[in-house]
């Protein structure tokens, strides 16, 4: 069986503030002390110069929550990938329920934010997954495949090298409710056979799938024993270094 490493990443949102985001980072740069899993936080777009500068001689990478589609130019508000990689990002999300569902965000849209991120040399996590209403209608792999196949349409094997694949159950996030490791990995499972049918072995075998929604230090173990979870994307929990860093002790 192919040897992926862990990917555990702090999505922070909305929250923090710049005291509070540079003592946070500094708590998660101290405990990370090895390279066993790779490990990543999302500060908000203000916070990511004085994030990343305490980041500095640590393992941990920094990542922005969102880019723009756009290289550059009159598009009032966004931020483009060349400006995130000055601030020392490695990565940015794209896809996240938050905006699919709250702002609004196309298959289409995010595709080129796909293309935009990784031509311009970012890393992409790219989010997924399904609504309650869509599970309880057992529609949950046709949400998977036409995520998945409208996202990464055009990409090169080079291209790949650089995605992280995070499954996300809309209906876990934020809710305390979370999917069973059985879930989890029929999911991933699932995602990881489109790969390949689309892809090839060398893709689908590479590329980590890590699970988000509702994680914690409780449930963390349990998940990451699935053979195709590999990794959380970590939301409230990631706003306390103790709990974040138990997740990362976890996942490795």
């Amino acid at each position: 069986m192919p040897t992926r490493k862990k990917f555990v990443a702090g999505n922070w949102k909305m929250n923090t503030t710049l005291a509070e985001a540079k003592a946070l980072g500094a708590a998660v740069a101290k405990g990370v002390t090895d390279d066993r899993v790779t490990v990543a936080v999302f500060p908000p777009y203000p916070w990511l110069t004085a994030v990343g500068e305490v980041l500095k001689g640590s393992p941990v990478a920094l990542g922005a929550q969102d880019v723009s589609s756009e290289k550059k130019g009159a598009f009032t508000g966004e931020v483009s990938p060349a400006m995130l990689l000055e601030t020392g990002c490695k990565y940015a999300l794209i896809g996240h329920s938050e905006r699919r569902h709250i702002i609004g965000e196309s298959e289409t849209f995010i595709n080129h934010k796909v293309h935009t991120a990784l031509e311009e040399g970012l890393s992409v996590v790219l989010c997924m997954g399904e609504t309650l209403a869509e599970r309880e209608r057992g529609l949950q792999e046709r949400v998977f495949q036409r995520q998945v196949y409208a996202a990464c349409a055009g990409l090169t094997d080079e291209q790949f090298g650089r995605i992280v694949i995070a499954y996300e159950p809309v209906w876990a996030i934020g809710t305390g409710k979370v999917a069973t490791p059985e879930q989890a990995q029929e999911a991933h499972a699932f995602v990881r056979s489109k790969l390949r049918l689309l892809y090839g072995d060398k893709i689908a075998d590479s590329t980590p799938i890590v699970y988000g929604g509702s994680v914690t230090p409780d449930n963390t173990v349990g998940l990451m024993s699935q053979p195709d979870v590999d990794g959380a994307l970590v939301g409230g929990a990631s706003l306390k270094a103790d709990s974040f860093l138990a997740i990362v002790k976890a996942a490795g």
